[in-house]
């Protein structure tokens, strides 16, 4: 019970220093200008005088005190005083440069006055941001669930499933990683001390392990067919299922298999491997629908983490038709499978489930990859038991909480390790210190030091340390590592140049990945596309394994770039991607044979950048049909940082629009013009709905198509800034175009997730100047990291006052 008291005590420390607060954040976008002639400036130029006038002749009779537009007054606005009002002159930059205001068909003045007013706005606010810069305030920030399990894995040579211990993130700004949205509650605490509990009993192992069954469910949408090899099982194989199990000790273990009978009959060869290698090979006689558990005789397996696979001996090799289902998805089905209609149950077994069981026997604990990382050294008698077990803890608690650690940090553990040994001899002394370190505030939490001499409101440069901890989870999503902290602590980051070096090795080094899995993953929205399951009657070849490879297809694809630290602009406008098998068969690319990803140059002009992946396009679909409305506001959202206003309360459902006319299926297009005849509507979808269309040429799951319920498709439109749209690469081009808003939306988000709070209003001086510098760079990748890295909010802190936001607000 000691050391739940005691980490309680000390995750308690960190409720007194935060407070929550969730605001709305503002992130900069722009975009080049297409408007007609209205209100001539003199010369290209424009006096205080007449960008007042153009505000209040072209803005005010919307957003004025009684009419409150967008929740807007600009009746006092003064364009060369905009640094006073910087929050609403940044909304003003946003739609000026997205090209959005004023809006489509309202009255409008010359582009040049309209670029003069723009570039007057951020002139005047980014002049005096030089003059007096505000880097923000961030609370603390704690590990969410992908952090930890990253953590972990780096410390301890565990992969953890932090989904077991810890609640969902929440998304705030499209990252998990956002300070302001991590809150604190007694509930939350004791789920970080469960985890402690688990993890140091899964590193160090349990040679007194009762026996318990932990039971694995195989997903509804892994196929199985007789071409179907699954990832991590022997060559030769088809369908089953893959685990990471934790084996607590040396012992026998029972491995029990659900098997799912199609409708035929015969025999069927189930191999299990552990860690690659042959265990056990059974037999099964099926001869009929049914569901069969089978099971092994005791095998001894080894203590640690192994991985387990089971799968079906594939008998046959070439040419597969199934017969009942010849389709790519063969449905796993479950305990009632009838409630589809057998809807792809193929005759070939499927496999439902594995479960664990044991140990039987426990017969102690052997070596392995997380014991090794925890005993650095091992007492050959009493007398070495206490040094060894100093610097066992030394050495891990160095590396969990990212920093020197002090004697204090030192002694706190020990005395747990102290009263474990009493308990238990060594090793339940290092297990039970190891819990104390995984439940400290220390590794739980990146606290960043506030200088004792830095009076409120002042801002100061993080310490070296600290910096570095911002630095190795921007890029690597863990801590430092013992170069990055060797640096720190020698406070070298200081130095630009030495900074730059490290930021130009992490890029190198293989954890790097980080970027495409989590930023990317997430400014992108790739978890949406996981989310969305189309219906299987009328895309019968999607399979889980599919939609994972379109989600791996758009990680790998951005991990290139970085590694080739090509252009930010080849997001939109690559004829290239990264395919295997079964994803270029998918798309129709022929001359792809295997499992492996390769580049692959696009074979037409149908598909450029992400926006020909399958993944955004399925994230932005419905699962029974296209949606160029979420397609359109992904673009303006995600892309362009523009995002639309929501729609006005009481707006009809669009499923509530017809959905036939005059005994004809009506396409999608046809039932969004009936749509938006609603006036309400239509401000809005005029703007969405023309990106969109010209994406719907690609269906639910990203193929190709021309027709809709057998309907010829009408993709043409107009953007709304005057260019004509019809297929994916006017898209693509038009995007291109919106260079500004493009590339300072990429870099707010990659300020925000590098410092772990919003983008707010007083931040975009800094964004525009990143964007400045990368664009002398040929905007490539890394020009954009090191700007950010490189910048006030990431490098410094302003320090909270009692009448600042608890995020960054002032």
């Amino acid at each position: 019970m000691r050391i739940y008291a005691a980490s309680a005590a000390l995750l308690g420390i960190a409720l007194t220093i935060v407070g929550e607060n969730v605001g709305d954040g503002t992130f900069g976008s722009s975009a080049p200008l297409h408007v007609v002639p209205s209100v001539v400036t003199t010369a290209g130029a424009a006096s205080s005088a007449d960008l007042a006038a153009v505000v209040d002749q072209y803005c005010v009779r919307c957003h004025n005190e009684r009419r409150m537009t967008g929740n807007l007054d600009l009746a006092t606005f003064d364009p060369t005083r905009a640094h006073e009002s910087a929050a609403i002159a940044e909304k003003m930059i946003v739609k000026l440069r997205a090209g959005m205001m004023p809006p489509a068909g309202a009255r409008r003045p010359a582009a040049d006055t309209l670029r003069t007013l723009v570039e007057t706005l951020e002139t005047v606010i980014d002049e005096a941001a030089a003059a007096d810069p505000n880097p923000g305030v961030r609370r603390f920030q704690r590990l969410n669930r992908a952090e930890y399990e990253r953590v972990v894995s780096d410390l301890l040579d565990l992969r953890v499933d932090a989904g077991r211990w810890l609640p969902a993130d929440t998304y705030l700004g499209n990252f998990d990683n956002l300070s302001a949205a991590q809150g604190l509650s007694t509930t939350l605490l004791e789920a970080y001390l469960r985890a402690a509990t688990d993890v140091s009993r899964m590193a160090i192992g349990d040679p007194g392990a009762v026996s318990k069954s932990t039971k694995y469910t195989n997903p509804i949408e892994v196929s199985q067919h007789a071409w179907d090899h699954l990832e991590g099982t022997p060559f030769g194989t088809r369908g089953g299922q893959v685990v990471t199990h934790d084996f607590p000790a040396d012992g026998e273990y029972v491995f029990h298999i659900e098997t799912l009978f199609g409708r035929g009959t015969g025999f069927e060869d189930l191999d299990l491997s552990i860690d690659g290698e042959g265990v056990a090979l059974l037999k099964l006689e099926h001869n009929g629908d049914q569901n069969v558990p089978i099971r092994t005789e005791p095998i001894f397996v080894r203590a640690g983490q192994h991985r387990v696979a089971a799968a079906f001996v594939r008998k046959i090799e070439g040419p597969y038709e199934d017969r009942l289902s010849p389709f790519d998805w063969s449905f796993v089905g479950g305990e009632d499978e009838r409630q589809w209609a057998n809807y792809g149950i193929t005759a070939l077994p499927h496999m439902a489930g594995l479960m664990v069981t044991g140990p039987l026997d426990p017969e102690g604990v052997s070596t392995s990859p997380s014991r090794a990382r925890v005993f650095t050294c091992y007492p050959d008698d009493a007398l070495e038991e206490r040094p060894c077990a100093e610097q066992i803890i030394e050495g891990i608690a160095t590396r969990a909480y990212r920093r020197e650690v002090t004697a204090a940090d030192v002694a706190g553990p020990l005395a747990f390790y102290e009263d474990g040994y009493r308990e238990g001899g060594f090793e339940i002394g290092v297990r039970t210190a190891l819990q104390a370190i995984l439940a400290s505030p220390s590794f739980i939490f990146r606290l960043e030091h506030v200088p004792a001499e830095v009076e409120p409101g002042e801002s100061f440069y993080l310490s070296d340390v600290d910096v570095a901890s911002r630095l190795s989870f921007f890029l690597w999503g863990v801590g430092p590592d013992e170069e990055l902290l060797r640096v720190a602590q020698a406070g070298l980051l200081s130095d630009e140049a030495e900074l730059e070096r490290q930021v130009v090795r992490m890029l190198a080094d293989p954890r790097a990945e980080a970027l495409s899995t989590r930023f990317a993953s997430q400014w992108l929205r790739l978890q949406d596309a996981r989310k969305n399951q189309p219906q299987l009657w009328l895309y019968p070849d999607f399979s889980g394994q599919l939609g994972d490879d379109m989600v791996r297809e758009t990680q790998l694809f951005f991990d290139h770039l970085i590694r080739e630290d090509a252009s930010v602009f080849d997001l939109l406008s690559a004829d290239y991607t990264f395919l295997n098998e079964r994803l270029a068969t998918h798309y129709g690319i022929p001359g792809i044979t295997g499992s492996e990803f390769r580049r692959v140059e696009y074979p037409d002009e149908t598909r450029r950048g992400v926006l020909g992946h399958g993944s955004v396009l399925l994230l932005t679909s419905m699962s029974a049909r296209t949606s160029p409305v979420l397609r359109g506001k992904w673009v303006m959202e995600v892309l362009l940082g523009a995002p639309p206003p929501p729609p006005p309360p009481n707006v009809p459902n669009f499923e509530e629009t017809a959905s036939a006319s005059e005994g004809r299926r009506l396409t999608t297009r046809e039932r969004m013009e009936l749509h938006r005849a609603n006036p309400t509507c239509n401000a809005c979808h005029r703007m969405m709905d023309p990106i969109g269309l010209a994406l719907d040429n690609f269906d639910v799951v990203g193929r190709w198509r021309i027709r809709e319920d057998g309907m010829p498709l009408d993709t043409r439109g107009t953007f709304y800034d005057g260019t004509d749209l019809t297929t994916p690469a006017d898209l693509a081009g038009v995007l291109a175009e919106q260079r500004i808003p493009f590339t300072r939306n990429f870099t707010a988000n990659l300020l925000a997730y590098a410092m772990g709070r919003r983008v707010e209003y007083f931040d975009q001086p800094t964004v525009r100047q990143i964007v400045r510098d990368a664009e002398t760079d040929g905007y490539r990748m890394s020009s954009f990291i090191l700007g950010v890295v490189k910048s006030d909010p990431f490098r410094m802190m302003r320090a909270e006052s009692t009448t600042q936001d608890a995020d960054g607000g002032a």
